[in-house]
């Protein structure tokens, strides 16, 4: 039974007091007698009063039924209480750091709008499971919101209360970076802000330097322009070797019951490409690419669990090559392109979601796609819209997952893309990869990974790399190159539940990796056949911050001799799984 309006708002009045005074109200425990003392008695005696109005209010809160039986019972949404909390939380004697008080000091709260934002229910409307479950997921996206909890504060005459708690990260990032792989290192000074005053904005400046280009970099970002789901992206970048801007505004299909989306793209890229042989250079070219769209789309939204998604637009696509004479020449140049060409697009989208932990990510919660997608898109290019050729260009995408039994999970992917014209195929591109993830326990797992790509009448910037970049640990990056390549790859993951500081959480991986890329113009000559390397690693995920990439330490033997591979091969670099 409910708590009375009285009861209820001397419980509220009276935890705002015991918070204010320092005495933990979390739970309703009996408050600490030294926190008393330094009470004057009025106050110790309207607290004592409070008590039995707090414990109330606790076991209502506690008593209620699930958000899926008020559904069943026909619900509807009463109050939405927005809770964002700061990073620490210092009624947690184990966060009650003067660190963290600073740190929660100089944060600044994501603003209660910002999170109402993502919410796809709404008061007044009947409580839907789904679209509470849809919301969690939608808010874990933004990387300024560390936690989630979305709950039921009251429930009385077929009206449910819900709070939305949150907790934030830290979204300030000055400072460097470092990653090494296939035997050479990248560098990077930034100053990043992922949530600008709590608005949800990202702003960021960097200087980057890697294998292929050193530069600069800018970039802004926002979700929810003008309080929609209207989304901007810009990106500004000046390199050694060339330029990058790209811009983005459109409203995306940015849920399942969505019924429309639109949007307008646009990038413009100048880079050097380098053609490697046995993780060497054998030739480079300038590119400069001009990529443009802009499309609408609408659906009938979600029926019976799944959700299509049709679209039309135009395409603008526009590749020019050069030669630099202070560069090693390729053998073969590729032909300018220019494609003006109309699309359409369907996507099939099925509603199913699993919510893990300890897969990708180290105690974090993880939304498996375990349903059916797929995309799949036909663009028609023209001459007589300003294209050098008429074309057909088409590709498709599907994944699904599959739960095993005894709480494993397959998930797997394909892709396929090409052109068409003057009664022949072109840059045909067929990849796939099965992922599968076996609990061993709550902090063990073991991983398999196995993928396979082929490409036919590829340009010669088409050609499939393997090396210590790209999943072939033990080796240089892009140490072999071919129109094939498979690679398999098994790991024992262990999450343990260290917790440095409260700032990172630590795991650990031991693995074997195999591999080949073969075929093409460009024959591997040193090792041309399988190459394989076993290996262990460490992984430290940075829990608090928004930029809570998973750091991978690795360090991998090759198994296959070659005289020019120093071994053992150190990689660290950052990435977003495990």
């Amino acid at each position: 039974m409910r708590a009375s309006e009285t009861e209820r708002r001397r419980f509220l009045i009276c935890r705002s007091i015991a918070q204010w005074s320092g005495i933990r109200p979390v739970a309703f425990r009996k408050p600490p007698l030294r926190s008393l003392a330094r009470w004057p008695a009025a106050w110790a005696a309207t607290l004592c009063l409070c008590l039995p109005a707090m414990a109330d209010e606790a076991a209502v809160e506690k008593a209620l039924p699930s958000f899926a039986e008020m559904q069943a019972a026909g619900a509807v949404v009463g109050e939405v209480r927005i809770v964002p909390h700061n990073i620490f939380d210092l009624d947690d004697p184990k966060e009650n750091k003067s660190l963290f008080r600073l740190a929660n000091k100089l944060h600044i709260r994501t603003r209660p709008s910002v999170i109402e934002q993502s919410l796809l229910f709404h008061s007044g409307e009947p409580l839907s499971v789904r679209l509470i479950e849809e919301s969690e997921r939608l808010l874990r996206e933004n990387r300024y919101i560390y936690d989630v909890n979305i709950h039921p504060v009251a429930y009385h005459d077929g009206v449910v209360d819900i709070a939305v708690e949150t907790r934030d990260t830290w979204t300030l990032q000055p400072g460097a970076s470092f990653s090494r792989a296939g035997g050479s290192n990248a560098i990077g000074l930034s100053v990043k802000e992922n949530n600008l005053l709590g608005t949800g904005i990202s702003l960021g400046y960097a200087q980057v330097s890697d294998v292929d280009r050193k530069g600069t970099e800018f970039f802004i970002s926002q979700n929810h322009v003008f309080g929609t789901w209207t989304q901007i992206d810009l990106n500004v970048a000046d390199y050694d070797d060339g330029k990058l801007q790209s811009f983005r505004f459109g409203r995306p299909f940015y849920a399942l019951d969505t019924r429309w989306a639109a949007g307008v793209s646009a990038l413009h890229d100048e880079r050097i490409v380098s053609i490697y042989q046995d993780g060497a250079i054998v030739g480079q070219y300038r590119r400069k690419q001009d990529l443009a769209e802009v499309f609408g789309g609408w659906s009938k939204g979600l029926i019976d669990g799944w959700a299509q998604r049709y679209s039309v637009g135009l395409s603008y696509w526009a590749d020019t090559y050069t030669v630099d004479p202070s560069l090693i020449p390729p053998s073969v140049m590729p032909a300018d392109q220019t494609l003006v060409s109309p699309f359409v697009r369907y996507g099939l989208i099925q509603d199913d979601y699993r919510k893990l932990i300890n897969r990708n990510q180290i105690q974090r919660t993880e939304y498996f796609a375990m349903g059916f997608n797929s995309n799949l898109q036909v663009n028609r290019a023209l001459t007589s819209l300003g294209s050098t050729r008429d074309l057909w260009i088409y590709s498709a995408t599907v994944s699904e997952g599959v739960e095993v039994p005894r709480g494993n999970d397959l998930l797997a992917s394909a892709a396929y893309s090409g052109q068409y014209g003057e009664g022949r195929s072109e840059r045909q591109l067929l990849s796939g990869s099965l992922q599968y993830y076996v609990p061993m326990g709550k902090r063990a797992l073991f991983y398999a990974a196995a993928s396979g790509a082929t490409v036919k009448n590829p340009l010669v910037a088409d050609l499939l790399l393997l090396g210590g970049d790209n999943g072939l640990r033990g080796y240089p990056l892009r140490y072999q190159s071919g129109e094939q390549r498979a690679q398999f790859t098994v790991e024992e993951r262990v999450y343990t539940d260290w917790y440095p500081f409260r700032l990172f959480r630590v795991g650990g991986a031991v693995f074997y990796d195999v591999g080949r890329a073969w075929g093409g113009p460009n024959q591997n000559q040193v090792n041309p056949g399988w190459l394989s390397d076993v290996g262990f690693g460490l992984r430290i995920l940075s829990a608090r911050s928004s930029f809570g990439n998973v750091l991978r330490i690795d360090i991998a033997f090759p198994l296959t001799p070659d005289p020019n591979i120093p071994s053992p091969q150190l990689l660290v670099r950052t990435s977003s799984t495990f």
